[in-house]
């Protein structure tokens, strides 16, 4: 029987073949090391890719200065109703409109889509019409 091997990380714990020579905590240790290396070679490589791309927009148009500071606002939803503020909780309906909780219903907001001829198309594509062949047999 072979006698175990020391640490390859010279920890002075025993290591085993299937971690490299490694004691457990220094081959995860090693493991955290390589992936984070990894990682930082993928960002090298964005990073590098980014800036290319940055150049060659730059090359191909004018730099813009952008002096209005409500392009950077985010644009708060609004009931389509009441012209609340609907905010996270905002409905949207079918109709394309964003609605408060109160007005959410298609009858409260005198919604103009109309759910019938949706709900048709859906039925006619969901249930193709079936037509069995004529038998030549019963025609005589």
């Amino acid at each position: 029987m072979e006698d175990p091997a020391l640490c390859a990380n010279g920890c002075g714990f025993f290591g085993t073949a299937a971690n490299q020579n490694y004691c457990s905590k220094c081959y995860k240790d090693f493991l955290k090391k390589e992936e984070e290396n990894s990682a930082k070679e993928k960002e090298n490589v964005m990073t590098k890719d980014m800036a290319e791309l940055s150049l060659s927009s730059d090359q191909n148009t004018e730099k813009k200065i952008i002096t209005d500071d409500s392009s950077t606002k985010k644009k708060t939803e609004r009931c389509g109703k009441c012209n609340k503020k609907a905010g996270i909780v905002g409905f949207k309906c079918r109709c394309g409109t964003v609605f408060c909780s109160v007005h959410r219903l298609p009858e409260k907001h005198d919604c103009n889509f109309d759910y019938k001829a949706m709900a048709r198309e859906i039925l006619i594509k969901e249930n193709p019409l079936v037509k069995a062949d004529k038998l030549v047999e019963r025609e005589t």
